[in-house]
């Protein structure tokens, strides 16, 4: 399939490891002009060694990062087409564990480090009447998971602003929809304490979904075929969720 995006410019956060990474390489492998962020500035410089994209470090949980970053990606590529937003969970917890400073601390970083960049995108995007921002979430948007209390919590309330911020900016030709990634081979998986041979049990397919899969879907909503899907939160979790 020609997804018709090469010299398109794009942002992928979060992607010196894991999902985030994925889809850069499948960007990239489209001729997509691509710029990468994460906090660990060592590895973020190796990763764009790797694949050849372009290292910005940022830690998106700073106030104001997020657009800072797109000003700085925009000024460097010569505008920007594609936004793709990839925040870190927050650490497993329960209702009562949780603290007010905790649950300020991810609405920073689940919630304000995905609104700030997107802001900063939508003027340029709106001028060049073109532009796809995605944003990675969780199942646990959808279908709430165990001990993930404030992940279960925020990222539902992004699917409520994407649906709703796609009606605003339908008629510039941008489109913004909402990713799930269900059971996923990366890091993230091991650090969260899930067991990769039990977990595989819950899911229909019966195996833990590969980072490549999830980008193929990231890839193809960041496309011109794809310009009539939007507002939508869309999964790719080997069927785990049950909601229709």
């Amino acid at each position: 399939m020609d997804y018709r995006i090469d010299g398109r410019r794009a942002l992928v956060m979060g992607a010196s490891r894991g999902l985030g990474r994925a889809i850069a390489e499948a960007l990239l492998a489209e001729g997509v002009k691509t710029a990468i962020c994460a906090r660990d500035t060592d590895r973020l410089q190796k990763t764009a060694k790797e694949i050849g994209a372009l290292p910005f470090p940022c830690d998106l949980s700073q106030p104001g990062a997020g657009a800072r970053l797109v000003q700085e990606v925009t000024a460097r590529l010569g505008g920007l087409d594609i936004l793709l937003v990839n925040t870190g969970g927050p650490a497993p917890a329960s209702f009562e564990t949780i603290d007010e400073a905790q649950w300020r601390a991810g609405f920073e970083s689940l919630w304000l480090s995905a609104v700030s960049p997107i802001r900063a995108a939508l003027p340029g995007m709106r001028a060049q009447k073109w532009g796809r921002i995605l944003v990675v979430t969780s199942v646990a948007a959808r279908e709430p998971l165990p001990n993930l209390m404030i992940s279960n919590a925020l990222r539902a309330g992004l699917h409520g602003l994407i649906n709703a911020l796609s009606r605003e900016i339908g008629a510039d030709g941008i489109t913004v929809n909402a990713l799930m990634p269900g059971y996923t081979l990366t890091e993230r998986l091991k650090e969260a304490g899930f067991k990769a041979e039990e977990v595989a049990k819950t899911v229909p397919l019966g195996r833990i979904g590969k980072p490549e899969e999830f980008a193929a879907l990231a890839c193809f909503l960041a496309s011109e075929p794809a310009g009539y899907v939007t507002g939508q939160a869309i999964a790719c979790d080997g069927g785990l969720l049950r909601s229709i």
